[in-house]
């Protein structure tokens, strides 16, 4: 593995397990064996490397959640698949994904929520469209896109949260009960 590799893989390990800003730039270049100026020279800064975490690892999830947001008249499907998208996202990269949840729960004015927060509006904003889509379907969800957006994220990330806790297994019958759980609260 390269240098820039093992940096990368370090820094996410450490921000993960301790918090991105408990974490020093020394800490990474300590646990590397390397020099702080060659932790800058491939990635510029702190705040570079965990936008480069970002853009490496999270990237590609956003492609795969904007297909599964696809509407196809059939809003039990693109839920589901969403769910699926997300648990199989977690299930490969749990260390990444608990890192996004403390980067989204972080104190609001802190460096690493305003690097995460277009990565959050990245992956609010399928989602929101895919419920706006099935307004023309569902009457009763008018006006309600954000609200179910948020909704459908809080059931996901409690999910994943019980699995980075207690062994958890993010498979597709746990994504049925998650949706049954979701859809259950639209249609009520």
């Amino acid at each position: 593995m390269s240098n820039k590799q093992r940096i990368l893989e370090v820094g996410l390990t450490l921000f993960a397990q301790r918090g991105y800003e408990a974490t020093s730039v020394q800490e990474i270049c300590d646990q590397v064996e390397i020099t702080k100026p060659t932790l800058y020279h491939y990635y510029g800064s702190k705040q570079g490397l965990l936008e480069s975490i970002l853009e490496e690892r999270f990237g590609p999830f956003l492609s795969l959640l904007e297909a599964a947001c696809h509407y196809r008249r059939d809003i039990n499907l693109n839920i589901q698949r969403v769910i699926e998208a997300y648990f199989l996202f977690a299930s490969h990269d749990l260390q990444l994904y608990q890192l996004l949840l403390s980067l989204r729960t972080g104190p609001s004015r802190s460096e690493s929520r305003q690097i995460i927060k277009p990565w959050i509006k990245a992956q609010e904003e399928p989602i929101m469209a895919m419920f706006k889509a099935a307004e023309r379907d569902h009457g009763n969800m008018r006006g309600r896109s954000r609200a179910y957006m948020i909704s459908l994220l809080g059931i996901i990330n409690a999910y994943v949260q019980q699995a980075l806790e207690d062994d958890l297994v993010l498979n597709n019958e746990l994504a049925q009960q998650a949706r049954h759980q979701f859809m259950h609260g639209i249609f009520s």
